[in-house]
């Protein structure tokens, strides 16, 4: 008689409430399970894989450890929580995550009460974390806070804003530092460095003791990077970290795959503290899945893959994406002027400065997940006579903006902005959409604000913004591939403020800015089958607005529809300020402006995002013939 194979134990674990009779043995095996769990469950998917692979054990000793949802586990960013989901009621909906209609691919307060904080963005956990501190000690109803960021994260501004308010107020609160010297990109910078040498004791005696002996403890590559933790900081005049003098109690780092560190250590701050405690483990993103340990980026995102061999499932594509078009444009315009220099941050591979700093590495500035240093960094170097490009996502120039106001916008300074992401983005959903770079941009006096329609438009908007040398400017573009159209050997500077037309039609005009141009044109075509073809025109500028190309249209047609990837108050509302101001409404002539809905649209693909926006063919063909009065019956126009 054989004994039946035991069930496994993540079988029996619905909730973290589950765990609280496991032993050390069981919660050791149940994050052996929780990794292969996550490991198929992304295969099926796609998503930030090695993010979360590093934090298995991680995820494993905080829900055993605290009494969540009462405790408040705060994921910063969210690309780390797909164990944490499972191990909190969703392993069901696992494999739709990033779907439409399913899992959020970050953390999200209306998915679960799990999910304390919502994020997607970096370095918001501690500051979030705090408030949930102080409520607490307010009356509110509500346990212990614990922040879990990554040594990436702790790279902005913001991160330090919250640990220095933190160290003020002396509130009991948790921070994780999940150090695996990486981010998305190799993290950057002094703090890295710092990070990589740091060990100190904590005057915390018996936090000390539990993590005593942390270091002879560590699998080979990460006794390493503990040995050159060791403390070498001098000159402070107590204590011996940068976390102390901040207020901290600092304890590490230890091994954070090695739950008998992990465990006694947690349990031992959650008993014992009284203040803050900054508890650093170290990590290694994409643990135990060779694949992602082997990849530069450790697996932070993938595609569909096969789980024996790691080889991503990915479409072929006959064009090529419109983020390689804008490097290898910026290249070519840096091979021929040598002030052109390019900042990102944290995003190197995402937004192609990856081949710029291969070809031109001295000119090349990744300065870490820092939004607002990258914007204000670029206006020193424009202020020195060089031509920045700052190559951000639309979604983290959003973090920036104040400087790019106040510092660049006011001083009138020459920073070239590569908007990338534009539009509705995909399976990253709203946190990520780039819906309102083209409201806060046209805002602001002298700025020069281009939109792409296809691939070969953006290589000539390169070369339009490395030619302006008297005021900012910015052009965007969308995430994915370009629509395969004819690519021009270099990119021929366009004249500012100049729209074209693309074709000639009757009754009503269209003005499109952007890539919504291809499917504008897509439903003139049904349009013309109709014998209602109306004219279409590519806008190509929102700052400066060519006022000629508009008044012409609106003289020439019945009505004139504008069509976006924004949110509202962008392109169309200056163009109906315009035509408010020259009086064109006045004879009747009729508008319409179509723009992303005033709402936040969930993951989804991008085609169905714009479908629920009310943006591809179908729509604009309808829209047309709503402001021309025509109906349609049956799909057929009546």
């Amino acid at each position: 008689m054989t004994d039946r194979p035991a069930t496994p134990i993540l079988d029996r674990v619905h909730l973290p409430s589950d765990m609280k009779g496991l032993t050390d043995r069981e919660l050791r095996q149940l994050a052996d399970e929780l990794r292969a769990e996550t490991i198929s469950a992304v295969s099926v998917t796609g998503g930030h894989l090695g993010a979360g692979l590093g934090v298995v054990e991680l995820t494993v000793a905080l829900h055993a450890v605290f009494d969540a949802p009462r405790d408040k586990i705060i994921w910063d960013v969210g690309h780390q929580s797909y164990p944490h989901k499972i191990l909190t009621g969703r392993r069901d909906r696992i494999r739709t995550l990033r779907m439409k209609d399913g899992l959020s691919g970050f953390t999200k307060r209306s998915e679960s009460a799990y999910d304390p904080f919502g994020a997607a963005h970096s370095s918001t956990s501690i500051s979030a974390a705090l408030g949930f501190a102080v409520a607490r000690d307010l009356g509110v109803n509500t346990g212990d806070a614990v922040a879990v960021i990554g040594d990436g994260s702790m790279s902005a501004g913001m991160a330090f804003e919250a640990l220095n308010n933190a160290g003020h107020l002396k509130k009991r609160l948790f921070v994780i530092l999940n150090d695996n010297d990486m981010s998305i990109a190799p993290p950057v910078g002094a703090l890295s460095a710092y990070l990589s040498r740091l060990y100190a004791g904590a005057p915390f005696q018996d936090l000390r003791e539990a993590a005593k002996g942390a270091v002879s403890l560590l699998p080979g590559p990460l006794q390493e990077g503990a040995r050159r933790a060791k403390e070498m900081i001098k000159g402070l005049t107590i204590g011996g970290t940068l976390f102390e003098e901040l207020g901290f109690d600092y304890v590490g780092p230890i091994d954070g795959h090695d739950l008998d560190q992990l465990l006694p250590v947690l349990r031992m701050a959650r008993s014992r503290a009284r203040g803050p405690v900054l508890i650093h483990a170290i990590t290694k993103k994409g643990k135990g899945y060779p694949p992602a340990e082997r990849a530069a980026d450790k697996g932070h995102a993938t595609a569909k893959f096969d789980v024996v061999t790691g080889v991503q499932k990915k479409a072929p594509s006959n064009a090529p994406s419109y983020t390689k078009v804008f490097a290898e444009s910026l290249i070519s315009e840096a091979g021929r002027d040598d002030r052109i220099v390019a900042i990102t941050a944290a995003m190197p591979d995402g937004t192609g400065l990856n081949l710029f700093a291969e070809r031109f590495p001295k000119r090349c500035f990744d300065v870490g997940i820092a939004e607002q240093h990258a914007v204000t960094f670029a206006a020193g170097l424009a202020a020195a006579g060089l031509k920045p490009f700052c190559a951000l996502y639309s979604t983290f120039l959003q973090r920036g903006y104040d400087q790019v106001v106040h510092d660049v916008a006011i001083q009138r300074l020459p920073v070239r902005f590569a908007i990338d992401r534009a539009g509705l983005v995909g399976a990253d959903g709203a946190t990520h959409a780039g819906a309102f770079d083209i409201a806060f941009l046209a805002n602001l006096p002298d700025m020069v604000l281009m939109a792409a329609a296809d691939e070969a438009e953006l290589v000539h908007m390169v070369a339009t913004a490395a030619a302006i040398d008297d005021r900012p400017s910015a052009f965007r573009f969308p995430r994915g591939e370009g629509v395969g159209v004819e690519m021009p050997e270099r990119g021929t500077p366009l004249e500012i403020g100049r729209g074209r037309i693309v074709a000639e039609g009757g009754r009503v005009a269209i003005l499109s800015f952007g890539t919504r141009l291809a499917e504008v044109l897509k439903a003139r075509e049904s349009l013309a089958a109709r014998g209602l073809a109306p004219t279409v025109a590519d806008a190509r500028f929102a700052k400066p607005l060519d006022r000629d190309l508009i008044l012409q249209l609106a003289r020439e047609h019945e009505a004139l529809i504008t069509v976006e990837e924004g949110a509202i108050g962008g392109f169309g509302s200056h163009v109906a300020q315009l035509l408010a101001d020259e009086g064109i409404f006045d004879r009747g002539f009729k508008f319409r402006s179509m723009v992303l809905p005033d709402t936040f649209i969930d993951q989804a693909s991008p085609e169905d995002m714009y479908a629920t926006a009310g943006m591809n063919a179908p729509q604009i063909e309808a829209k047309v013939l709503e402001v021309l009065g025509v109906a349609l019956v049956a799909g057929k126009r009546a």
